[in-house]
């Protein structure tokens, strides 16, 4: 069975042709600059070989129907014919309340996907673009929705609601709801395959930690607690966004700056995390070498930046009453091993204690990185929301 997973963006398409009798990606890539000029689309061949195709892009339907060509294409193609595709899974970023798990995409369940359309402007119209886009080109082809918010849904009330007028809940949905969900179902899930346990009675925290980073609770394999809420902004300070910030502040700032709240929104999603502290760049790996050059300013952003992450893994500690198990997953977590050692080396009222050595050139692979002593296994577990999402789609036919 071969299933294509489809995440369109404002002006991205990424995409991963799956084989699902071995569980491997044949090709995959992602088309960039949607709409605008200049627009590509980079290919990842099974083989590891990478080609870019220069291609114009109007809008989403040409993009999928682009990249349905190369995947039949006679050089870089994987399959001969387009019927081959058993499916489309896709990542749907808000379902609001209105969806605890994956679910096939009915014309019904795509009129209540719409209605989630204020509470994710800029994604979900583009997610519904790549669902319009397959039903135009390949008339019939089953589809399936995965949503980043479905796994956040088992939170209970008093952790996803905010201490704000009730009546905004009731009138517009203003509560947590959660992101990265398909991470971190797949890595909670994963973890346990991996140590050999099962998810029932464990405590898990869960840290995807990328440009966009969120820490979840899990606990008896669902999710009691995550750092994001009503959009991805809040809690972890991350690439180009705050995270947690007092409201009193920005309303401050905004006088102050004379901001409307679309500048204010611009502000604190572009301008701030570690690009704003740093002043140096929003990737780990740049200011890391700042670090190493003495940049005061970098070494704050570090110090802030392993500050946050620790302290929401304590607070989903005392949430849970206890944690077993803790993962770091995601370009950062996966990828920069004295991320894991500073946020790990300051939890050891948690019993947590990591084999520095083991740890020290550790990056995207599997693997336990705490001693046999330490009361908490902690894990490096690279994230694969493709396969999940390729899995869940399989598991709808």
């Amino acid at each position: 069975m071969k299933i294509l997973v489809l995440n369109c963006g404002s002006s991205s398409i990424k995409y991963a042709l799956y084989d699902m009798d071995t569980k491997t990606v044949m090709t995959s890539g992602g088309a960039e600059r949607v709409g605008l000029d200049g627009a590509f689309v980079k290919v990842k061949l099974a083989n590891g070989e990478k080609k870019t195709v220069m291609h114009d892009i109007p809008e989403h339907t040409e993009g999928v129907k682009f990249i349905f060509s190369l995947l039949v294409d006679p050089e870089i193609g994987v399959i001969k014919d387009l019927k081959e595709i058993n499916a489309v899974g896709h990542r749907m970023v808000h379902g609001g309340e209105k969806f605890n798990k994956s679910v096939l995409l009915t014309d019904e369940v795509l009129k209540v996907f719409e209605e989630c359309t204020d509470l994710a402007p800029l994604h979900n119209p583009a997610n519904l673009k790549g669902v319009r886009a397959v039903q135009e080109l390949m008339p019939g082809l089953p589809q399936v929705g995965v949503f980043d918010t479905a796994f956040h849904q088992t939170m209970p009330k008093e952790a996803f609601m905010y201490a704000l007028p009730y009546d905004l809940y009731e009138k517009y949905g203003v509560r947590r709801y959660g992101f990265h969900g398909t991470s971190h179902r797949y890595v909670s899930q994963r973890v346990c395959e991996f140590l050999g346990v099962k998810p029932e009675g464990k405590k898990i925290i869960t840290c995807h930690i990328g440009n966009g980073a969120s820490i979840a609770a899990v606990k008896d394999g669902k999710c009691v607690d995550t750092s994001m809420g009503l959009t991805p902004l809040e809690g972890l300070i991350m690439g180009t966004r705050s995270g947690d910030v007092d409201g009193g502040a920005l309303t401050f700032i905004e006088k102050k700056l004379g901001l409307d709240a679309d500048g204010l929104s611009d502000l604190l999603n572009k301008k701030s995390g570690m690009l704003g502290i740093t002043g140096v760049s929003s990737d780990m790996r740049e200011i890391e070498k700042a670090f190493e050059e003495g940049n005061e300013r970098a070494k704050l952003a570090f110090d802030m930046y392993f500050y946050r992450i620790r302290k929401y893994i304590g607070a989903y500690a005392a949430a849970m009453d206890g944690c077993d198990i803790i993962v770091f997953t995601a370009g950062v977590g996966e990828n920069q091993p004295s991320l894991r050692e500073e946020v790990c080396k300051k939890l050891t009222y948690l019993g947590v204690e990591i084999d520095v050595e083991k740890n020290k050139n550790l990056r995207g692979k599997e693997a336990l990185i705490s001693t046999p002593e330490s009361k908490v296994a902690v894990c490096v577990i690279p994230t694969d929301e493709e396969l999940m999402i390729a899995s869940d789609t399989m598991a709808l036919l």
